[in-house]
């Protein structure tokens, strides 16, 4: 089996997304182990000669930060804090983003400057290899102090408390130690701030954010191209000629791509009586390539935040220093998950407005797409469902990066909400899902009317792929399992260039 192994080496987000997916191993690089080990040493000198206090290590947490701790209580510093700070709440975190949260952490100590000890992050690498997946849950952080709450829930299984699952099993920290035949991990001076102070809540939801919104505007644009065939509409707005002098990024590539993916239909190349068309077709390349300039924002923002240390205080080996600092804050990540979120929501709200096109009973097809409307109710419901959905992301998509709130007494005085924005801005993904499943439905059911004319090569590859998971609805038929059915077509189908190559 193919092995990543962690090091200080520059990673992407496809390249996490790939070791996740893909059910990869990982290993510590020598480097990562050096780098650790180094960075342990140099701390435990530093503890053992400075007569200055060191926040976190030899002082309490957070308001209690002047409250000094004796050299043998340390370790008991450590553990007490992870106890004290699992206080997460809400629902439980899906278990693809909890191994994210483990993948990320590993590879956030393994740069040699958090002072965690090599055989807590071994242990890591072990609940990562094995599947082994603690309990974590959505609410708790502020987004500042590192993600908290639900860092101390992902590390208490670690000490041989809280909860896990393997497979479909949920066991206790300490039922998984004595299946494994471990010890609890005992936590060093500085540890339990190595693995509760960081993004990596914030970071994970991210990451899946990034990629899940990377595969929906590459999808939008081969649904909306299906949807402007159904519909009847012109090519005219795709022309490379009419982007030239409005040269964003992500428009023009938008409408070349849309201009690609019809070459070869009979429908868009036949006449038209309209003059023009609606601006959810229209615009597209307006729209679809807006979104896709954010994401490019977005990814470069995540980039360097996965690849950074992002505990307090840092230890720094070759500068000789242990700084207290905020490395933790996450407004970086708050304000790109609000974006995200608003880009992603527009997603939907144009692949919407498609669809009410589509059911209009405009351009030769039949209203609510079904052949004898007002017997059958057809696609009526659909679009009526998406438009609750698309309401709802308005709603979510309200910036939680604006607020603050005080906490830990006024020491933790401006915090940034990151983890509410990351956990929203998953929320508005996975309704642009839904959304887009509705217009393919929609799409595939009005290029139907329009047979025996065809779309392109292209289409049709997709078309005929889609026909084997939800059919043609002939009359009024139980909808919601077909939705469902789209939903994880999508999901299931986002290499799209294969449509390309077949």
């Amino acid at each position: 089996m193919e092995i990543h192994y962690i090091s200080p080496e520059k990673i992407t987000i496809e390249q996490v997304a790939h070791v996740i997916e893909s059910g990869m191993k990982i290993a510590l690089s020598d480097k990562a182990k050096e780098l650790v080990v180094n960075c342990r040493t140099f701390l435990d000198k530093k503890i053992e000669t400075s007569e200055e206090p060191i926040y976190g290590i030899t002082t309490g947490f957070g308001s209690l930060c002047n409250v000094s701790i004796d050299k043998d209580s340390l370790s008991d510093l450590q553990k007490n804090l992870v106890m004290s700070h699992a206080c997460g709440m809400g629902n439980e975190v899906p278990k693809e983003i909890v191994k994210y949260m483990i993948f990320l952490k590993i590879q956030s100590l393994c740069y040699g400057y958090s002072g965690a000890c090599l055989p807590t992050i071994e242990r890591l690498v072990d609940f990562f290899n094995n599947d082994i997946i603690p309990v974590v849950y959505t609410q708790g952080s502020l987004g500042a102090s590192g993600d908290l709450a639900p860092l101390a829930n992902m590390c208490l299984p670690l000490l041989g408390l809280g909860e896990v699952t393997v497979g479909n099993e949920r066991m206790s920290g300490e039922e998984l130690n004595r299946r494994m035949n471990w010890e609890p991990i005992k936590l060093a001076s500085k540890e339990g701030l190595a693995l509760l102070n960081g993004t990596q809540f914030m970071s994970a939801y991210s990451v899946w954010n990034v990629i899940r919104a990377k595969r929906l505007i590459a999808w939008a644009d081969y649904i909306a191209a299906m949807s402007i065939d159904a519909f009847d509409g012109r090519i005219s707005p795709f022309l490379h000629s009419a982007h030239k002098m409005r040269a964003h990024k992500g428009q023009v590539d938008t409408a070349d791509n849309i201009f690609h993916i019809l070459q070869g239909s009979e429908l868009i190349e036949r006449h038209k009586e309209h003059v023009q068309d609606p601006y959810s077709f229209r615009c597209i390349p307006q729209v679809h390539g807006a979104v896709k300039d954010t994401i490019d924002h977005v990814v470069n923002v995540v980039t360097t935040e996965i690849n950074s240390a992002t505990d307090n205080p840092i230890v720094v080996p070759e500068d000789d220093l242990v700084i207290s600092a905020g490395n933790f804050h996450g407004e970086p990540l708050a304000l790109v998950n609000d974006f995200l979120a608003i880009a992603v929501a527009e997603i939907a709200s144009i692949s919407n407005q498609r669809t009410y096109q589509l059911i209009s009973g405009k351009r030769g097809l039949p209203a609510f797409l079904v052949a004898k409307p007002g017997l059958n109710s057809g696609f009526m419901i659909p679009q009526y469902a998406v438009a609750s959905v698309v309401s709802q992301n308005k709603q979510l998509a309200t910036p939680a990066s604006v607020d603050s709130i005080e906490s830990s007494l006024g020491q933790e005085d401006h915090v940034s909400m990151g983890a509410n924005a990351a956990t929203k801005c998953a929320a508005v993904v996975e309704n642009v899902y839904k959304v887009l499943a509705v217009e393919l439905m929609n799409a595939a059911q009005a290029l139907d009317f329009r047979r025996p004319a065809k779309s392109s090569p292209v289409i049709e590859r997709i078309f005929e792929e889609y026909r084997q998971v939800v059919p043609f609805v002939e009359v009024d038929k139980v909808l919601y399992t077909e939705i469902a059915k789209s939903i994880d077509f999508l999901k299931q189908n986002y290499h799209l260039h294969e449509y390309e190559s077949l």
